[in-house]
């Protein structure tokens, strides 16, 4: 089943560490450093680094697992951990990874 055609689920459990590499080939974008994955978006102005945000956060919402956001003027930084896995990176991370890669493909209008 694709990671967007799934759901995070309340308490997901740490993955074991030689999970990481195929999932990451899921989310080829994302860069995986100790128990965080993270991607840096690009944008044309503020307005529509903003507009990216409000977006991912709906989906955080929805989803009910939240990053860390930075956000400039023109880029937003998007890093995923699931702080109930003690820190480590669960299956929620890699589904909210590849969704906001879809969200981010809808502007771009890939």
């Amino acid at each position: 089943m694709s990671l967007l055609d799934q759901h995070s689920v309340h308490g997901a459990p740490a993955l074991a560490a030689d999970a990481i590499p195929a999932l990451l080939a899921q989310a080829p974008l994302w860069q995986a450093k100790g128990g965080t994955i993270a991607r840096e978006f690009t944008f044309r102005d503020y307005r529509e680094t903003i507009a990216f945000v409000n977006a991912v956060a709906w989906l955080a919402e929805g989803e009910n697992h939240h990053p860390e956001l930075s956000v400039g003027y023109r880029r937003c930084l998007v890093a995923y951990t699931t702080h109930s896995a003690g820190g480590a990176l669960s299956m929620n991370d890699f589904i909210c990874a590849a969704k906001v890669d879809a969200l981010y493909a809808q502007r771009a209008g890939a």
